[in-house]
């Protein structure tokens, strides 16, 4: 019965708006937009990885180019009504690009993190106002449809073993691989 008090309360903090708590939002997915991309970059490196490294960059990069397109075209107003640029996300494009890049490379294992952060990053945008649902929801999409046009899943390290054979009749190559 305690943990339910617990929850009752928790549940208020986070659905009471409130101006401070508005700001805590909009700061936390300043930041952590950036956090799925960081990790795609960190693990590029760690794995000296220079096939997702160039994968990573394309994507990045077509991504941020067609939302940064899209906002000067489409010029839709803020739901704060803070400027004129709300068209699509680019905090939830970033986030999306990075964390799909992270699950498309490298697997769920990582992607189910990264998507959580991405998913926080867009609720929030939406919770303090910067962004309709349409907007993170065409961010999303911008980011996730770059990385799927560039980046290919790392084939892990495979047992490979080709050997030549002989047989009475002729020979051959034998192939065999195991997963």
């Amino acid at each position: 019965m305690k943990y339910f008090h617990i929850f009752l309360v928790c549940a208020f903090l986070c659905c009471h708006p409130s101006y401070a708590q508005r700001e805590a939002v909009k700061t936390s997915t300043d930041i952590l937009c950036f956090l799925p991309s960081a990790t795609a970059l960190t693990m590029v490196l760690l794995d000296r990885d220079k096939e997702g490294f160039k994968q990573l960059f394309l994507s990045s990069a077509t991504s941020t180019a067609v939302s940064c397109a899209l906002k000067l075209c489409i010029k839709k107003d803020r739901p704060d009504g803070d400027g004129n640029h709300s068209m699509p996300s680019t905090h939830t494009m970033a986030a999306f690009s990075g964390a799909s890049f992270v699950q498309r490379r490298y697997g769920w294992k990582w992607g189910i993190p990264a998507y959580a952060i991405s998913t926080y990053v867009a609720w929030g945008r939406v919770y303090c106002k910067r962004h309709d649902v349409w907007d993170v929801l065409a961010g999303a999409a911008i980011g996730v449809g770059g990385t799927y046009i560039f980046t290919r899943p790392k084939m892990k390290d495979k047992n490979v073993a080709i050997s030549p054979f002989a047989t009475e009749n002729g020979g051959g190559m034998q192939f065999a691989m195991t997963f």
